[in-house]
């Protein structure tokens, strides 16, 4: 069985409270700089906009933020697994509602927790918060007040509506569905469904697969009482009673006997081997259940091996996630000023995200996901990260919305639309994504050369516990558990591998490796064995280079240009060894390589080229097309300097190497950037804004990383270095845990590494 990402509470703490409480902020998005600015967003200039809106309600849409807001709401009254623990105790997973719904479909969102459980006066509180927002999202209230709440919402709210743990499971599944049947040769309309869960999610399931052309009379609804047949009294509702089946089965085992599809949205263990064995042939099994499904996929393979099954869980393949529709639904929805969310739409998303799992997978999916996915019995459902989502879902929604009349503002250009939603796509987090899963796929045996820091020790359990191998930390035994007890990971010590050159069964022979290496270096065999014994970062090294470790990560708590000369005494890193350090700046949706930041002081115009194509080298490791420019304060040989001639030759460096990827220079960084600055320079080879930036000088590229770090707030990857036979990584004196633990990701990687 998949091992789960283990998260202790401290780390879900820690994570909630840095570097802000909370998990997002509202920033400005209109300049606010002068006085002038000032007027115009608030007095006497928004006295404008506030008449309009006022002759003219459906200008809000375009005056204000509505048109791109949602209200997360939730009463607390059904919190994921954990049930009524109120209001205030929901925030935290409405925030995270919130932010998913802006990381992927760039969906502003509010979470609002309502500190009642009366349907009536939630009602009323969402009917009135109607003018601020363009749609509403509930979440997290129990059944039955959830269905009546929604539908008193629909009925009195012109615009969209939507219980997503009704509906946004019953999409997914749907979806799911779809292919499964494909697969399995049948028509749902032929198919004896059998669903156990007769709550929000269950009703909301069975109803769409109705819509979607199953027959009532095909459609069991079981719960924890058993088979909800006509004539049934106890524990019934008008909800469940509308899904009554003539039938003389009674328990779920009755039920499941020459049953093709099953919909689990109960507990865990529900569904036993018999059950599976009885079902009919090539059976469907949606077991999704949350942490642990009704059945796993082993315990049902094992019985039926054409068994086609989908879980909850991300570890395992065909995993049902709400964040696969939520966001794409409402993103289709805003966009039309829509009144409501009806089933056409999201019959259209399920239909859109099944023929986009048929479709041939990019290159960048699979390799975040450390396999070649393809349509078939384990791949019927798209994944979470697939950047296809963002501008081929929403226009299925949309299109449908229009179709149904629910459309304030039709969207006339339907290309044009799907341009607009591929620019809305932030890379960032799929990239952090795909080297997370890449690692996970290496398990590669990391070596943490700086156990007496607590944040890297807290690094090295995040990566072992992530589940992307074995941490290996260079410490004392003593000092690491104390310093993991201090940051309430105690429990963790058990899990570490604590080594160092006292309990080293191999530290004669790191000596006589280091003293040959050394010994024409002025190193002496005591000096040699001193550095072998007390220097963490050499220790660390000789692991690496004996085979005692996969990759190494280290720099957290000396300068790298140090640590970089210390590694140098064991592994050739030098300019020398071919040796660059390349940086990814990641921001506002944009990905920038800066090099050498870290290797290279005052290159030449070969050492240039040489930046040049370890930034293209990198570049396509994080899944990106490379565009290289050469930076400098002039453009295409003016103003004419000495100190620029080296960046202007550079590229005529690599028209010599005759290489495989776009470069150009040299250039100001504007050019480089933006788009009107280039199109000013019509013979430039650059098909694009550059994402790789070649600067002269260390200092250079070290000031930029620096100011965009501190200025701006770019996420910051690197330096990674490039070049070395080994899987060495070199954090920053500043890093943070998860920093820390991105270039131990990297390592794992071997990006850029020629070993």
């Amino acid at each position: 069985m998949p091992t789960k990402n283990r998260i202790t509470p401290e780390e879900a703490l820690a994570y909630h409270l840095e570097p802000r409480p909370g998990k997002y902020d509202i920033v400005a998005s209109t300049a606010m700089t002068s006085q002038r600015d000032l007027s115009l967003a608030y007095s006497p200039g928004v006295a404008v906009p506030v008449e309009a809106i006022a002759k003219n309600p459906e200008l809000a849409y375009d005056y204000t933020v509505k048109g791109n807001m949602v209200a997360v709401i939730s009463n607390g009254s059904a919190i994921l697994g954990l049930g009524n623990l109120g209001a205030l105790a929901s925030k935290p997973v409405m925030e995270g509602k919130a932010v998913l719904f802006k990381r992927f479909a760039d969906v502003n969102a509010i979470d609002i927790e309502l500190d009642t459980e009366d349907p009536e006066q939630i009602i009323n509180a969402v009917k009135l918060m109607g003018p601020t927002f363009g749609g509403i999202n509930l979440e997290d209230i129990k059944a039955p007040e959830c269905f009546i709440i929604e539908q008193r919402l629909k009925e009195m709210m012109d615009i969209p509506v939507f219980h997503d743990d009704q509906h946004g499971t019953a999409v997914i599944c749907a979806a799911g569905l779809i292919n499964a049947l494909e697969l399995s040769g049948k028509k749902i309309s032929d198919c004896r469904i059998v669903l156990n869960g007769a709550g929000a999610a269950g009703i909301a399931c069975l109803e769409l697969v109705k819509a979607m052309g199953a027959k009532h009379d095909n459609c069991i609804m079981c719960d924890t009482k058993g088979v909800i047949y006509q004539g049934r009294t106890e524990g019934m509702n008008q909800w469940k009673s509308a899904h009554a089946a003539v039938t003389e089965a009674r328990t779920l085992e009755d039920a499941m006997m020459g049953a093709d599809v099953f919909l689990g949205v109960s507990a865990k263990g529900a569904v036993t081997e018999e059950m599976v064995k009885s079902m009919a042939d090539n059976p469907v099994i949606f077991a999704t259940a949350n942490p642990d499904p009704e059945i796993t996929p082993e315990e049902a393979h094992a019985v039926r091996p054409d068994a086609i099954v989908a879980t909850g869980r991300s570890d395992y393949p065909n995993q049902v996630n709400n964040v696969l529709g939520f966001p794409y639904l409402f993103r289709g929805a805003l966009d039309i000023h829509a009144r409501a969310i009806n089933d056409e739409m999201k019959i259209a998303c399920a239909r859109a995200l099944a023929e986009l799992a048929r479709e041939d997978v990019p290159d960048e999916v699979a390799m975040a996901y450390g396999r070649k996915l393809t349509f078939g019995r384990d791949y019927i459902i798209p994944t979470p990260f697939d950047p296809r989502l963002i501008h081929v879902i929403p226009p299925a929604v949309a299109k449908a919305g229009m179709d149904t009349g629910v459309a304030r503002r039709p969207i006339i250009d339907m290309d044009g639309y799907v341009q607009s939603l591929r620019a809305r796509m932030d890379p960032t987090a799929s990239i952090l994504q795909g080297i997370h899963a890449r690692a996970r796929r290496a398990q590669a045996r990391m070596i943490f050369a700086e156990g007496d820091d607590p944040r890297v020790l807290r690094a090295a359990v995040a990566y072992q516990r992530g589940g992307m191998g074995q941490a290996l930390v260079v410490g004392r035994e003593a000092d690491v558990k104390e310093h993991l007890e201090t940051a309430g990971l105690g429990d963790a010590y058990r899990e570490l591998t604590v080594v160092n050159a006292a309990n080293s069964k191999h530290l004669e022979s790191y000596k006589e490796y280091l003293y040959a290496r050394l010994q024409r270096r002025g190193v002496n065999r005591e000096e040699a064995d001193k550095l072998a014994n007390r220097d963490r970062h050499v220790f660390a090294a000789l692991m690496l280079v004996h085979g005692h470790g996969d990759g190494m990560v280290t720099g957290a708590t000396r300068k790298s240009a140090h640590v970089l000369e210390l590694i140098n005494k064991v592994i050739d890193a030098k300019p020398s060894d071919g040796a660059v350090g390349i940086t990814a700046l990641l921001n506002k949706g944009r990905v920038v390589l800066i090099g050498d930041t870290l290797v290279h002081e005052w290159p030449d115009e070969h050492d240039l080229a040489d930046i040049a194509t370890a930034g293209a080298q990198v570049a396509r490791g994080l899944g990106l097309e490379p565009r290289v420019a050469f930076c400098s304060f002039s453009t295409f040989g003016y103003p004419v300097s000495e100190r620029a001639t080296k960046m202007h030759v550079a590229p005529q460096v690599l028209d010599e190497r005759d290489v495989d990827f776009e470069y150009e220079g040299e250039m100001t960084v504007d050019v480089a950037l933006n788009p009107d600055q280039m199109a000013q320079y019509p013979f430039c080879r650059l098909s694009g804004p550059a994402n790789v930036l070649v600067v002269p000088a260390r200092h250079s590229a070290s000031i930029s990383v620096k100011l965009m770090q501190e200025m701006a707030g770019a996420t910051v990857i690197g330096p990674i270095l490039t070049g070395p036979a080994y899987a060495v990584q070199l954090c920053s004196t500043s890093s943070t845990v998860n920093d820390i633990l991105n270039m131990a990701a990297l390592s794992a990687c071997r990006l850029g590494q020629g070993k």
